[in-house]
């Protein structure tokens, strides 16, 4: 992966796993977030740290 590249890899019955050199992310609530590093982002539903998983995927038994 380079500089530019982007990175989305859908984990089964998991999150999405994003790769990058430096994400913005916009909160639902405007707050504005910078990750430089990979970070997953929660598809169950579940998370305590919306929008970024916690691992709650695993107890509630998501499928996806």
């Amino acid at each position: 992966m380079d500089d530019s590249t982007l990175e989305i890899t859908i984990i089964p019955n998991g999150p999405a796993r994003i790769k990058c050199t430096k994400a913005k992310i916009t909160l639902a609530n405007g707050l504005v977030v910078t990750k430089e590093k990979p970070f997953s982002l929660c598809r169950c539903g579940k998370s305590d740290d919306k929008p970024f998983c916690d691992g709650s995927h695993t107890p509630c038994g998501f499928k996806g």
